[in-house]
């Protein structure tokens, strides 16, 4: 019972989630307060904040997870994260098995469709420093004009 215990602190929950990430080295594992993982801007593992593990599967490897494990689907603020499998205390015991869905999670991120960045590019004329000399060159000589009167 202590064992089982201990699997379902939170810290201790981390601790595996940072080894299961740190075993691929071209993994890297994000965010602060919820740990997750993502490849070309999508998400494939996330450790709630509650210590609840969702790995993203594909429809075959998701539903062999939810009838392996009776599991469900991974809810974040009551709402289902329609790909996210909740990943129980079981699998936490029997590294090979966790490696096993996370490799799938990973494997199939790399099917998924690059996601656009979300950084706003800032358009560049061809030459900022000629339109700066035009801009106030034209000021300049609407000025001129308008003390000389003409306007």
């Amino acid at each position: 019972m202590a064992a089982k215990k201990e699997l379902t602190t939170y810290a201790n929950k981390l601790a595996i989630y940072d080894k299961l990430v740190a075993a691929n080295s071209s993994i890297e594992r994000k965010g602060d307060t919820m740990p997750y993982t993502s490849l070309n801007g999508n998400m494939f593992s996330l450790l709630g904040k509650d210590g609840s593990f969702g790995f993203r599967l594909s429809k075959q490897d998701r539903e062999e997870c939810l009838h392996k494990y009776k599991s469900g689907l991974m809810e974040q603020d009551g709402v289902a994260m329609k790909e996210y499998v909740l990943i129980p205390d079981r699998p936490l015991s029997s590294p090979e098995d966790l490696k096993k869905y996370f490799e799938l999670s990973y494997a199939y991120a790399k099917t998924l469709k690059p996601k656009p960045t979300s950084k706003i590019k800032r358009v560049k004329r061809k030459n900022d420093l000629t339109f700066f000399y035009f801009v106030t060159f034209s000021f300049i000589t609407i000025v001129l004009i308008a003390e000389a009167g003409v306007l």
